[in-house]
C-alpha cells in the first residue's frame, strides 16, 4: 500500500496496489501488519456501511473521551468529499482540516485518528461507504460540530441550496462552543 501525508500528522490517505486486467480488478483493503508498520498499530472492532444521494453532508461527527474512534473510510460506489477536524486542542493544527476525493474508482481511503470529527458530501448521484473503527459507537458519546462552521472554511463541493441534513446536522455547535474536545499532550490511544 502507498501511504499519503496529508497537512495534519496522523491522518493519511491510503492507496493500495490494484491489480487490473479484462477480468476485473482485485485489491487488498486493509492487511493489519502492512498498515501497522506504515501508520500505526490499530486493531478495528466495527465495520459500518452508508448509502447517501448526492448533496448529502454528514457530519461532522465523533465519540467523546474515551469512546474516541479511529476511522479507515472507503467508497466502494460513487464519490464523496471526505473530511476530518482535529479536535485536538493545543494542537498546532487545531480546528484545520484534511479535505480528501473519496471514490469507487479511485480506491483510495483515508485513516482519520482519535481526537478528530469526521464528515462527508456525496459528489455523486449516489455513494456507497464502509469505513472500520476502532472503538464500538456508543450512543452517549454522540458529539458533533457544525459542517457550515465558517471558521473551519471548508467548501463541501456541494452548493449550499443541494445541501441535505438530517435533523441532528442542522443544529449542532459551532466549535468554538463545542464541548468536550480533546487535549493534545494527552495520548489518546494509552
Amino acid at each position: 500500500m502507498n501511504i499519503i501525508k496529508t497537512d495534519i500528522e496522523g491522518v493519511v490517505i491510503v492507496e493500495p496496489r490494484v491489480f487490473g486486467d479484462n477480468r476485473g480488478y482485485f485489491f487488498e483493503s486493509f492487511n493489519e501488519r502492512e498498515f501497522a508498520a506504515a501508520v500505526r498499530p490499530v486493531s478495528f472492532v466495527q465495520d459500518n456501511e452508508s448509502k447517501s444521494c448526492y448533496g448529502v453532508v454528514r457530519g461532522l461527527h465523533y465519540q467523546k473521551g474515551e469512546f474516541s474512534q479511529s476511522k479507515l473510510l472507503r467508497v466502494i460506489k460513487g464519490q464523496v468529499l471526505d473530511i476530518a477536524v482535529d479536535l485536538r486542542v493545543g494542537s498546532p493544527t487545531f480546528g484545520h482540516h484534511v479535505a480528501v476525493v473519496l471514490s469507487g474508482d479511485n480506491h483510495r481511503q483515508l485513516f482519520i485518528p482519535r481526537g478528530f470529527a469526521h464528515g462527508f458530501s456525496v459528489l455523486s448521484e449516489e455513494a456507497v461507504i464502509q469505513y472500520k473503527c476502532d472503538r464500538f459507537y456508543e450512543p452517549t458519546a454522540e458529539a458533533a460540530i457544525a459542517w457550515n462552521d465558517p471558521d473551519l472554511g471548508i467548501d463541501w463541493l456541494v452548493p449550499a441550496d443541494k445541501v441535505i441534513l438530517s435533523e441532528k446536522d442542522k443544529s449542532h455547535p459551532r466549535l468554538c462552543k463545542a464541548a468536550d474536545l480533546f487535549d493534545y499532550s494527552e495520548d489518546l490511544y494509552a
